[in-house]
């Protein structure tokens, strides 16, 4: 099992959603970045289980920093978050140690790691895990923000319902860095909020999409083939639980327009070269073009319902049935838009730092 991500700025995730803790390592990350945790604390609120849209499982999820700040500032060396789990039922598992849940790990887990996994609360597979990639993605984020570099997600479509897309990039972006509920129309929040309770009431559950915008993003960042922008950033945003999809620009929509349309000319103004358009979502063979990167994420439905449904018996892989007990999101979508500003966080911080070295952060 492999835990670390990045190659100069690196992110390691450990525990399990029912242990004493989880958290994140980062490293690699440059001395004298400040390290705001009023804002730590805010971020982790935008992750915060809210209301009837939201698991009843209620965690503080308060931060220790535990190494690499001093003085308000990183020393250089790994940062360690450290956030106590707090409020686990762990007896709401015990029908699923040998139970696999429907769109959940539980029979890939088993298959891997022959029932030595922490199968309570979906164990180190658990979306709770996201909490240190926050908490480190805060850091990152900060550290972006002092180069002039700024992120920002909504929600664009739940459950069937759409948001308006981006706009004013700047307005847009710093409406959303407060938002609890990350839309851009305010109109769709109580039709989606509703939406969501909806399925609640009825035991099941509902997925979406989320838009991701990055503004200030030099030119030039990237690599061809094999470690493209788009593909460190994709493996990143993957390994988020519920991401079933990644796509840039106009994405697979690309795929049905001709050549003279999903081309972006390029016009030269007084201080750099801009595309008219940005259909290709601000990377153009593997490399940052300078214009706005563009991501749309797909968050399936939470795997988690009330409903019964088929599954088999781990201990001898007959067939059975399965009606899942506990506290669990009826969407996640909300509360997984922090988790993708603070993943593209971490590999754009990852990725200045290959191109122009670890201390152009200090500049």
């Amino acid at each position: 099992m492999k835990n670390t991500f990045g190659s100069s700025v690196s992110i390691t995730i450990f525990g399990e959603s029912h242990g004493a803790a989880i958290g994140a390592v980062l490293d690699g990350l440059a001395a004298g970045i400040p390290v705001d945790e009023e804002f730590i604390a805010s971020q982790m609120d935008l992750r915060k289980a809210v209301g009837k849209i939201s698991t009843a499982r209620h965690e503080a999820d308060k931060v220790k920093i535990l190494s690499g700040v001093f003085n308000g500032r990183t020393t250089g060396t790994p940062i360690t978050f450290m956030i106590e789990n707090q409020d686990q039922h762990s007896r709401d598992y015990g029908e699923l140690a040998y139970k696999a849940r429907p769109g959940h790990a539980d029979f890939t887990a088993q298959m891997k790691y022959h029932g030595f996994q922490d199968f309570r609360g979906g164990g180190h597979f658990s979306g709770r895990i996201t909490a240190g990639i926050v908490a480190a993605g805060a850091v990152a984020i900060s550290a972006l923000k002092n180069k002039g570099i700024h992120i920002g997600t909504h929600i664009l479509t739940c459950g069937g319902i759409s948001d308006r897309g981006f706009g004013n990039l700047q307005s847009d972006i710093e409406k959303l860095s407060t938002a609890e509920f990350a839309v851009l129309d305010d109109s769709v929040r109580q039709t989606m909020t509703a939406r969501i309770e909806a399925a609640a009431a009825e035991g099941d559950s509902v997925g979406g999409r989320l838009e991701t915008a990055v503004i200030g993003f030099p030119a030039g960042v990237g690599e061809p083939w094999f470690d493209t922008l788009e593909s460190v950033l994709s493996h990143m945003l993957f390994s988020i639980p519920a991401v079933k999809g990644v796509e840039f620009g106009d994405g697979f929509e690309l795929a049905d327009m001709v050549g003279s349309k999903a081309n972006d000319a390029y016009r030269s103004t007084a201080d750099s070269v801009e595309t008219v358009t940005n259909h290709n979502g601000g990377i153009l063979g593997g490399i940052s073009s300078g214009m706005p990167i563009i991501i749309r994420t797909a968050i399936k439905p939470t795997p988690s319902i009330y409903k019964e449904q088929q599954t088999v018996d781990m201990r001898d892989m007959s067939n059975t049935e399965l009606v899942i007990k506990g506290r669990h999101d009826p969407a996640i979508i909300h509360r997984a838009r922090v988790v993708v500003d603070s993943a593209a966080a971490l590999v754009l911080c990852d990725q200045l730092a290959l191109r122009y070295g670890t201390d152009w952060f200090m500049q």
